[in-house]
Order: structure tokens, then C-alpha cells, then sequence
């Protein structure tokens, strides 16, 4: 049973999909500040949010059961995102369920803009006939440009083409096939302002868009340019816009967001050529019940198949990927494990190679389990899917991935190889029958055996007697052998053996065998 809290008003329609499932119970209490989250959040496996409930790292650090953070809507910023990947946490958002919503309230900004709306529906409240003072301009053959082209910026870009406007985007991460596509021209930001006739903003606020619209952006416009903001407040210095306004250099603009919200005593609301709603974006009826049933159905998903549909910490992998690569993330698990145990110092760059017809699946998940057999255990922090390539990075470790469509003698082959600063550890593995993991190599030394339970490796010399020896050491300790492989490497005077044994070796008899001369070195690992 998995238990779901509901911090913030959902629709009815989302909390009736939560009820229908036989395996989630939820429970509903809003309006928690941050200690009272803190006190309950322990008992509860996913959390769902609007806007208003705040999760800090101390939410999330007292979140001991807690797998996602759900986000009914787009924004994040009452996430913290970085917390929450170092917790293991996944956080999801609904990016498309308002998307409709938003876009056509910049639309309907852009044409109330353009027709004076708001200043003529006062006039003619104030008894006023202000006609030739309110003419306005079209907006047909005009140019809109777009900061920001993901899902609600080609929407705007649909309308606006439908409208006979020319539409220009900036947005560095989108294809020029996506732009062409859709007819859409894409330009570079200095362009998008200098030729926009109407600027509408549709991108998230991180780092890099901070102020992203500030006084070189707004000295470039026209001055019978117009600005739309209904993404996020912060994206535009609302200080630089005021006087850009203030000052006639461009002719009027429409927020939606703010970077204080309510804008309590912002120099804005002073002027007559802005208008303003209040975060308006994803307020109707129809989004409301599409969000609401859109992460509902995504944590519920995610319980019951693994995907992490719209996670924002989380490369994201369909239900039938991760299916498909689920045995070979098994196995990359296992190899990480013995991996991390054959090395003699720290750890600085990882190759996954995948063979054969493990070469079909997704590489990443694979790749990730790999890190995950590495750092698990060998850190305070509980290692997973979210925070594994975060640890690992942090740790000083880089990851290369490879695919190759053959396996010579194998239908599929992973091999994974550890770079320290002292040396590299290769490791070769399989599936027997697409599900029994075998060890194949290590290192030079060809030597199948199966990773389970506990094993004891260990590099000696090629020559009689070793083998008794350390059989001789382990019977006397009353510690049975269930399994033993022994490889050799071609021009080498050395061997491999494995051996499978019943317990733990204490650090005595481990110093014991080490005795034996032939002996070099001597690694236990524990599966």
C-alpha cells in the first residue's frame, strides 16, 4: 500500500483516479507550513502539490519513505530541486496539462493589448467616449516573437500563424527541424527582440533566464513593441521595465507573473501602459481538472511500472524501455558491486559498453545501476536511479557510455572498466538464457562464474598446490566452498580463482590466506 499526501487543492477528478486504485491511500490536509510538514511527511511515499506548499531540504530531508514530489502544473520553483535529487527524491511536473491554458491567455493579453481593452472598458465606466483616443493597431502580418518554443510556445505560434502573424523563436536546446516543421523562424535572442512587434516569454526560470529581459534587451525593441510575460515572474527586471515604460521606449507590456507575488507597492502598477492579471495562467476548469488528473495518473504510473513520466531529476525512460533493459540493469548492478570491490583507490572515470542484443536497449539506465552497484553502501546517502549520476559526478567519477551490435561468442556482453589513478578494472558480463547473470572475464583472465552471495577473489601463481592451500585454510575454519572457477591469462604466470563460500571471512582468516606465498592478492565481496 502505497500512501499518498495531498498538500494543496486538487481537482475532484484527480483525487477520485487516486481513490479508484486499490494499492494508494491518500490523504488530504492543505495549508501546512513547513514544521507541520515536516512532522507528518515521514509516513508518506509520494507528495502532491500546487504552488503553495513549500518543499524545502528541511521537508525533504525528514522525508525518510518519501519517492516523488508531484507538481499539479508546470512551475517548480517552490521545489527544491537539488534537495530532493541528493534525497533520492524524483520530482514530476504536468508541462503540457495547462499548456492550452496558458497560451491563450498571452494570446488574449497580446490582443487586449493591441485594442487598448482594459483603458476602454474604464473609459466608458467613467462616462467617457474616447474613441480616436483608443485607436488601436492589428496584429495580422505582424511579428511575434517567442522566448521559449517548448510545448506552450508552439502553441502560441499556431494561433499566432492562424492569426497571419510572422512568428520568430529563440530557444537554443529545439531543433531547426522542429522550427521549420511548425514554420516558425528561429533567431538568436538579439534578433527576437530587435525585430518583435510583441515579445511573449514561455521559458522556465532557472540561472540562466534570470532576468533574462532586462535594459540591453529593452533598449534594442521598438518602441511600439509590446511585452507578454505569463511563464514566470523573474524572467523580466521588473526595475529596467518600469523605466523602459516610464520612458517610452517600448509601448506597453502584460504581466501575469511577478517576481514578488502579489507586487505589493511595485512602481508598476503607477503606470497606465500595463496591464496586469493575477497569475492567471492555469486558472480554468478545464486545466485545473487536467493537471490535477495528469500527475495523479503519472505517480500512480510510476508506483506501479517505474517511469517517471515528466520527472525533472530523471532522464526519462518509457515503461517498455525500462522492461526491456530490466535484466541488463540487473546485471550492470552486479558488475558495479564487484567492480567497486576490485579497486584499490578512488574511482575517476567508468566506461559502459554494451554488445550484442544488449546493445538494443537504452544505455543509461544501464549505466546508471552500474554507478548505483558502485556507490551503494559506500556512502551515507541512500544511491538510486535519481541520484546516482548526481553522487557520482560529485564524487569526481565520469561516465562514457558505447554500444557495439556484436558480442563475439555471446548473444550480449556488458563490459564495464573503472579508471584509478593507479590502474583499470575490466569486467565482462552476460545473461544465461536472458536472465542468470554471469561473470565472464576480469581484467585478461577469462573465468565464468555466478555473482551471488559471497565471494572470495583471489590473483596467485600458476603453479600446484595453491588451491589446496587455500582450501586447506577455509575447511580448518569450518567455511564451506559451494562454488570454485579458476582462469588463467595467456602469457601470464598468474591466476584467477573464485570461490564461492558459506559466510563472511573475518579479517584473521583473510590475513591467513594472504599468508600463503603463491598467493598476491585476495578480494571479498559481498552480493
Amino acid at each position: 500500500m502505497k500512501k499518498i499526501l495531498i498538500s494543496d487543492k486538487l481537482a475532484d477528478a484527480g483525487i477520485n483516479f487516486l481513490n479508484d486504485q486499490a494499492d494508494i491511500q491518500i490523504h488530504i490536509q492543505t495549508g501546512l507550513g513547513e514544521d507541520e510538514l515536516c512532522a507528518i511527511i515521514s509516513d508518506y511515499d509520494a507528495l502532491l502539490i500546487r504552488s503553495d506548499t513549500q518543499v524545502t531540504p528541511k521537508v525533504l530531508a525528514a522525508a525518510k519513505k518519501l519517492k516523488v514530489v508531484g507538481r499539479a502544473g508546470i512551475g517548480v520553483d517552490n521545489v527544491d530541486i537539488e534537495a530532493a535529487t541528493e534525497q533520492g527524491i524524483i520530482v514530476m511536473n504536468t508541462p503540457d496539462a495547462n499548456a492550452t491554458t496558458t497560451a491563450e491567455l498571452a494570446f488574449a493579453h497580446m490582443m487586449s493589448l493591441s485594442r487598448h481593452l482594459p483603458i476602454a472598458d474604464k473609459s466608458i465606466r467613467d462616462g467617457k467616449w474616447e474613441r480616436s483616443k483608443l485607436m488601436g493597431s492589428e496584429i495580422a502580418h505582424k511579428t511575434l516573437a517567442i522566448l521559449g518554443f517548448g510545448t506552450i510556445g508552439r502553441i502560441m505560434s499556431q494561433r499566432a500563424l492562424g492569426f497571419k502573424m510572422r512568428v520568430i523563436a529563440y530557444d537554443p536546446f529545439v531543433t531547426a527541424e522542429i522550427f521549420e516543421s511548425l514554420g516558425v523562424e528561429s533567431v538568436d535572442l538579439e534578433t527576437l527582440v530587435s525585430q518583435a512587434d510583441y515579445l511573449t516569454l514561455h521559458c522556465p526560470l532557472i540561472e540562466k533566464t534570470q532576468n533574462i529581459i532586462s535594459a540591453p534587451q529593452l533598449a534594442k525593441m521598438k518602441k511600439t513593441a509590446m511585452i507578454i510575460n505569463c511563464a514566470r515572474g523573474g524572467l523580466i527586471n521588473e526595475a529596467d521595465l518600469y523605466t523602459a515604460l516610464k520612458d517610452g521606449k517600448i509601448a506597453g507590456a502584460a504581466l501575469d507573473v511577478f517576481e514578488e507575488e502579489p507586487p505589493k507597492d511595485s512602481p508598476l502598477l503607477t503606470l497606465s501602459n500595463i496591464v496586469f492579471t493575477p497569475h492567471l495562467g492555469a486558472s480554468t476548469k478545464e486545466a485545473q481538472v487536467a493537471v490535477s488528473v495528469e500527475i495523479a495518473r503519472q505517480v500512480v504510473t510510476f508506483f506501479k511500472t517505474g517511469e517517471a513520466v515528466n520527472a525533472l531529476n530523471l532522464p526519462r525512460v518509457s515503461a517498455e524501455q525500462l522492461k526491456k533493459a530490466e535484466q541488463f540493469m540487473m546485471l550492470g548492478n552486479i558488475l558495479g558491486k564487484v567492480l567497486i570491490g576490485l579497486t584499490t583507490s578512488p574511482v575517476q572515470k567508468v566506461e559502459v559498453a554494451l554488445f550484442g542484443k544488449a546493445a538494443e536497449v537504452d544505455a543509461r539506465p544501464v549505466s546508471v545501476d552500474v554507478l548505483i552497484g558502485m556507490l551503494s553502501g559506500q556512502l551515507s546517502t541512500p544511491v538510486n536511479r535519481v541520484n546516482a549520476e548526481n553522487i557520482a559526478k560529485r564524487q569526481g567519477i565520469s561516465l562514457i557510455e558505447s554500444k557495439c551490435a556484436e558480442a563475439k561468442g555471446y548473444l550480449s556482453l556488458i563490459k564495464v572498466t573503472a579508471h584509478c589513478a593507479d590502474k583499470a578494472v575490466t569486467l565482462t558480463g552476460t545473461l544465461l538464457g536472458d536472465h542468470h547473470p554471469r561473470l565472464v572475464s576480469i581484467d585478461q583472465f577469462e573465468i565464468e562464474f555466478v555473482p551471488e552471495g559471497t565471494l572470495l577473489i583471489t590473483r596467485h601463481d600458476d603453479k600446484p598446490g595453491v588451491i589446496s592451500a587455500i582450501s586447506s585454510v577455509l575447511g580448518r575454519a569450518n567455511i564451506n566452498i559451494s562454488r570454485m572457477q579458476v582462469g588463467s591469462a595467456d602469457g601470464q604466470q598468474q591466476a584467477m580463482m573464485v570461490i564461492s563460500i558459506s559466510e563472511v571471512l573475518n579479517a584473521a582468516l583473510i590475513k591467513e590466506v594472504c599468508a600463503i606465498a603463491a598467493v598476491h592478492s585476495i578480494t571479498q565481496i559481498v552480493l
